[in-house]
């Protein structure tokens, strides 16, 4: 009886465990929503790149846009061959040229007021800017029946081109490309990258000569703040350039001790400000301010080599080494020069050079090209004569 009733409780025990819900692991649910989120933002993702990838692609074609259409042959050959050295990283130079008549309209109406040649080199990771007065007697190359004339009228005489020849064989060292800018169009891209800080060289007060309104800005050397009235008496405070602050700043010439040395230096800076602001991304894909580029800036160099000059040469950029070419100023028939002695034409020379890894050679020519016998003879004396009485002095 016993052994009965325990086997009928041992019997209901067991039923009552069958009937409690297992404690083990549950059979995964399918993760539909789990699946259905990831999806969603898998998509999100995709819609990102495609949409970021157009406005990219977008951005580059506009780029590349403008590029094309800055682009202008300088129609002279090459001293030498300038693809192989951008594609083997070698340094190269550039001439510089900035000139003031408005927006480039693809016509030689201006005389070039700055002039520079600049040298990148990717292995010292140096660039030098060497500056070239605006007044140097030259004999223009392709125009040399109309020796004297002053570096600067090479460009409206006879193309950049010209300006490029005459400077490559004054000086014997090979310019492999050119960029010429208008300074009037600077204005608008120093707007469009948000002003540009400057600290000034020099204290002085400008008004601008060609403005009929009394505006008038101070700057303070050493100083990055600078003073501006509208009317000429309000001054308020201001600590970023504007595009008209800017170019005032760099145009002034007559009130500087250095004369267009010093207004070539502030130059500099102000290029100098303008490309650091232009380098980043959004600026680079700021439509108007690429459009404005290519009304204000032309250049031989094409989209490939700019692209490439950006890979290789960016850090060349960061050290940056600035001089420039010393001359004597002299009268020669009634017209003020600035007439460059030999020596320092042989210093610049090797500077040049050394800064494009060439061995050193003999300056170049005495005027920059062949002079016409008749116009030699005086030139020529008062040349030697500046020649003779520094080397006297030394």
């Amino acid at each position: 009886m016993d052994n009965q009733n325990f086997s009928r409780a041992a019997r209901r025990e067991q039923n009552d465990r069958n009937k409690e819900p297992s404690r083990g692991p549950k059979p995964p649910k399918p993760p539909r929503k789990r699946k259905k989120i990831w999806r969603w933002i898998l998509m999100i993702i995709l819609i990102i790149f495609v949409v970021g990838g157009i406005v990219f692609a977008r951005a580059l074609h506009n780029i590349h846009k403008s590029v094309d259409s800055m682009q202008r042959s300088a129609n002279i050959t090459k001293a030498r061959d300038v693809k192989q050295v951008m594609k083997d990283g070698k340094p190269f130079s550039v001439l510089v040229l900035g000139t003031d008549t408005g927006a480039l309209q693809r016509d030689r109406t201006g005389l070039t007021d700055s002039m520079m040649i600049v040298t990148i080199n990717p292995k010292t990771k140096t660039t030098t800017m060497m500056s070239i007065p605006r007044d140097i007697m030259m004999a223009i190359s392709g125009a040399e029946n109309t020796f004297p004339q002053k570096l600067n009228a090479a460009f409206p005489i006879a193309g950049v081109g010209s300006a490029m020849m005459t400077l490559q064989n004054y000086l014997n060292v090979p310019i492999d490309f050119y960029v010429l800018a208008n300074m009037g169009g600077l204005e608008k891209m120093i707007d469009q990258v948000g002003g540009v800080k400057v600290a000034s060289p020099l204290t002085f007060t400008y008004t601008p000569e060609a403005d009929t309104t009394p505006e008038t800005y101070k700057f303070v050397k050493g100083q990055e703040q600078f003073q501006y009235a509208k009317d000429g008496k309000n001054f308020k405070s201001f600590a970023t350039m504007n595009g008209n602050a800017a170019l005032s700043f760099s145009r002034m010439r007559y009130d500087d001790p250095q004369g267009d040395y010093g207004r070539q230096l502030r130059q500099r800076l102000v290029l100098k400000a303008m490309l650091k602001k232009s380098a980043s991304p959004s600026t680079l894909f700021n439509s108007k301010f690429m459009a404005s580029i290519s009304k204000n800036v032309e250049t031989d160099m094409n989209y490939n080599e700019m692209l490439n000059a950006v890979k290789k040469y960016m850090p060349a950029t960061k050290n940056q080494v600035s001089d420039y070419l010393h001359g004597v100023g002299d009268m020669y028939d009634g017209v003020s020069y600035q007439m460059v002695p030999e020596s320092e034409k042989q210093r610049v020379t090797n500077k040049l050079r050394q800064s494009l890894s060439l061995p050193e050679k003999k300056t170049g020519t005495q005027f920059g090209s062949t002079v016409p016998p008749l116009s030699y003879g005086v030139a020529e004396t008062n040349l030697n004569t500046i020649n003779e009485t520094l080397d006297s002095q030394k």
